[in-house]
Order: C-alpha cells, then sequence, then structure tokens
C-alpha cells in the first residue's frame, strides 16, 4: 500500500529501514519486534515534566553518564527502535546517530494515548534489552514517579512510587532525588 511519499510494508513485521522512511508529520513512531507505534506529539505537561526531570538529572549526573531527551533513538535490533522521553546512557555506548545499547535508565512520561504502551509493552521490552532502571512519571496533578529495577532474575521490582511532594531517593543509576510535583512548576505563573 502506498501513502503519499511512503510505501508501508504489508504482510511482513516493520524494520528501523521502513521507520526511518516514514514521513515527517508530528508523530513519533517507534517500533518493537516489528510492531509499529505511533506516537501523536506530546502536550505542555509532558514536556514541562521531561524536560524538568532531565534537568535535574542532568545536574547530578556524572561524566562517564550523559542525560538525553526524545526524540533520541535507542535501537538494539533492526526490528526495535524506541525513543524514552528521558534516557541515561554510558558515553561510551553512544553514537552521534542513536545509541545501540540499552540505556542505564528510560523514563516515560504518560499520556492518555501511550500510557498503556509505556505500562506494558514498552515496560516489557526495556526489561528484556536490559534498561536497569525504567521510570514512568504522571504529569496528572499532582505528579507521580514508579521506579522500577531490575532485579537479579532480570526481572523489574517496584522500587519507589512517590506523588505530589513526596521525595524518591534514587541509587540507580547515580544518586539524586526528585519530587514529582517540583516538575510541573513551570506550568503555574
Amino acid at each position: 500500500m502506498t501513502t503519499g511519499r511512503t510505501s508501508i510494508p504489508t504482510g511482513r513485521p516493520f524494520t528501523v529501514a521502513d521507520l526511518e522512511a516514514m514521513p515527517d508529520d508530528g508523530n513519533r513512531y517507534e517500533l518493537i519486534d516489528g510492531m509499529l507505534i505511533v506516537i501523536p506529539a506530546p502536550g505542555w505537561s509532558h514536556q514541562e515534566m521531561a524536560l524538568s526531570l532531565a534537568v535535574e538529572l542532568r545536574g547530578a549526573c556524572p561524566r562517564e553518564l550523559r542525560v538525553l531527551v526524545a526524540p533520541f533513538a535507542v535501537q538494539t535490533a533492526f526490528d526495535s527502535e524506541v525513543q524514552p522521553d528521558v534516557i541515561v546512557a554510558r558515553y561510551t555506548d553512544l553514537t552521534a546517530r542513536n545509541l545501540p545499547a540499552a540505556p542505564v535508565l528510560a523514563v516515560e512520561v504518560l499520556s492518555h494515548s501511550t500510557a498503556l504502551h509505556d505500562r506494558n509493552t514498552k515496560k516489557a521490552h526495556y526489561q528484556r534489552i536490559g534498561v536497569a532502571s525504567y521510570w514512568l512519571l504522571d504529569p496528572a496533578e499532582p505528579g507521580a514517579l514508579t521506579a522500577f529495577e531490575l532485579d537479579g532474575a532480570g526481572a523489574y521490582r517496584e522500587v519507589g512510587h512517590v506523588v505530589g511532594d513526596e521525595e524518591f531517593r534514587a541509587e540507580r543509576p547515580f544518586p539524586v532525588t526528585i519530587v514529582p510535583a517540583r516538575l510541573l512548576d513551570g506550568l503555574r505563573p
């Protein structure tokens, strides 16, 4: 099937090459095991929370790690490319084009259109590729953060859930304290 400039593959899983041919239409496209996920442009509260978290993480980040924000591809297979809202990656793993290895932290900010994927499909994908820490941020007032870490068996276990003015004191990937409500301060005058 052809739609405008792009030929959409049928009868087979999508590949990263197909993803690179997708139109620049304001959506983000991701792939997990050949399944295409279309992500609409995020809203203000989503962007505010992601950017504020990135600033907090960057201020505490050791030199051997880097903090990046979407869109930046984590491409670990020919049929899988995701763009977490915020990532922390080893400096030595990064290329100018993408991150071809698991980040040490992946963060997704929930929205109505992505929450199901973020809580399930992406969480399972991040667990499978070995992302040591996975955080979910909820921008609905008063804000919330749920943190997961890989255990010795390679499965995620919840290590923290805070709401509003409660503090989450992370030890991984490095020590930092996050208060969800403060990540939304930019929404107020």
